[in-house]
């Protein structure tokens, strides 16, 4: 699936000579999953100027990960229908022209278009590069290679709130989409020159059917679990949206394990190692995002903080965990994931439960700080789990094994977030702040026994140096 001087040995790797490649690659990942997170403070001063409500702007958020997921399971067959460049290159493109209709977006019908095209290139985005990264790494040295794309996703989405707090603050809110402009169009000039073919293109057959199916799946799974921290689980559209994704979903594939060429390949499952570090990457991702959510709620409406603190808290946590990823990925090369994973989940088990005692009294630096050690546990286990997983895959599965794991990610982060928002809002034991308070608690002690589960799991993990051969 790539050419043979790119899949060396560590003895033959010349990392030097990748280094333009890589910056081209990891900066077009940080400029569009910084956009998951960037209009979150923008969104206020969209409202007064658009003269919309909440509910109405919400889906400027909501559409975006939406077509983000919709998106990311079809990456496996665009990967071998079209050639690394141009793949590249289309992705960065619409991403570019969502951010320039963003920022001259006359209304709102504009605004959520330019944010739907900002989904679909942030989308094919990720699992492109994981695919890339894979296949230019030799084995000995794919940890390192995830340590790098963890700091992009762990610090990318983590300064979009602090960013586009300072930019609302001082500027119109369309100066969001300003400022990521140009450097997309810079990104996109230096990957014409520097971006090389890796992948091979298979040419697969375009099976219609399992797209359509692909989308009302996983967008009608995402959509619902996304509302349903908002609407209720028992609301119709909640209801409507996860009984037209999972019936859909199942038909997908059962479809996909009777076709010759797959849109997406679940074979990928057979192998033990693969599905055990997903469900890992699972339980750690929702923990993540879930408390991204949580937290700034609990701040703002209990005790008090602005949008831009609420972001702030969480910036040391994003800047811990950027550090984290790249030793991570460099003490997983050299021993392997059983230690990594064990240690990761017992901080993440400690500190979650440590959240379990918030009160009125809790200050600011009690959260960041704790938050901080948490994103400690977070980086010994993300992208060690993801690397040991898609380590066992064959070559010709990784593009199916990096899709495959963005979206079950992006799933147990919607579904972790809605699960646990239902339990704030349900666990309150009065409408006082107090009781409020209660709830959040309630959530985080509920997030902590699902941490010890993944600490559990953990130990299934017996020889994590064992790879497969590549194929």
């Amino acid at each position: 699936m790539v050419n043979s001087q790119t899949l060396g040995d560590s003895q033959s790797f010349d990392l030097k000579k990748h280094i333009p490649l890589l910056a081209v690659l990891l900066s077009g990942a940080f400029i569009t999953i910084l956009n998951q997170t960037l209009l979150a403070t923008a969104l206020p001063p969209i409202m007064r100027d658009l003269k919309i409500n909440e509910s109405t702007v919400q889906w400027l958020q909501s559409i975006f990960m939406l077509v983000n997921g919709i998106m990311i399971p079809i990456t496996a067959f665009l990967i071998g229908k079209f050639s690394t460049r141009s793949l590249f290159l289309t992705a960065m493109g619409t991403f570019a022209a969502g951010t320039l209709i963003g920022a001259l977006s006359p209304n709102f019908s504009f605004l959520l278009v330019a944010r739907v095209l900002q989904g679909a290139g942030a989308g094919i985005m990720m699992p492109l590069l994981q695919t890339i990264m894979f296949l230019i790494f030799p084995v000995s040295q794919r940890g390192k290679a995830m340590g790098m794309f963890g700091l992009v996703i762990a610090f990318a989405p983590a300064i979009g709130p602090s960013l586009s707090g300072y930019l609302v603050d001082h500027y119109p809110w369309r100066s969001v989409f300003y400022v990521v402009f140009p450097i997309a169009l810079v990104i996109i000039i230096a990957a014409s020159f520097l971006l090389k073919n890796v992948t091979k293109q298979t040419n697969p057959t375009v099976d219609y059917l399992s797209i359509v199916l692909s989308t009302l799946g996983f967008g009608g799974l995402l959509y619902g679990f996304s509302v349903a921290g908002n609407l209720g689980w028992l609301s119709p559209n909640t209801l409507i949206s996860l009984a037209v994704g999972a019936v859909s979903l199942y038909l997908f594939i059962t479809r996909q394990l009777k076709l010759d060429e797959p849109i997406l390949e679940f074979r990928v499952f057979k192998y033990s190692i693969f599905s055990l570090a997903t469900g890992l990457g699972m339980i750690v991702f929702a923990s993540m995002i879930a408390t991204t959510v949580i937290l700034p709620l609990f701040m703002q409406n209990l005790l008090g903080f602005n949008a831009l603190h609420s972001g702030l808290m969480l910036l040391p946590g994003a800047i811990v965990m950027g550090f984290m990823n790249p030793l991570t990925g460099t003490l997983f090369d050299k021993y392997g994931a059983k230690w990594l994973l064990r240690i990761g989940f017992t901080i993440l088990t400690v500190t979650t439960f440590f959240f379990a005692n918030l009160s009125q009294d809790t200050t600011f630096t009690y959260l960041a700080v704790l938050n901080a050690v948490r994103m400690v546990g977070i980086a010994m286990v993300m992208m060690p789990s993801t690397t040991l997983g898609l380590n066992q895959l064959p070559n010709h599965l990784i593009s199916h094994g990096t899709a495959m794991n963005n979206t079950f990610r992006q799933i147990s982060g919607a579904v972790g977030t809605a699960v646990l928002v239902t339990i704030t809002i349900t666990a309150a034991s009065s409408n006082s702040v107090a009781g409020a308070i209660h709830g959040v608690n309630i959530a985080f002690l509920v997030a902590g026994f699902i941490a010890a589960f993944g600490l559990l799991l953990s130990f299934a993990i017996r020889d994590p140096k064992k790879q497969s051969a590549d194929a």
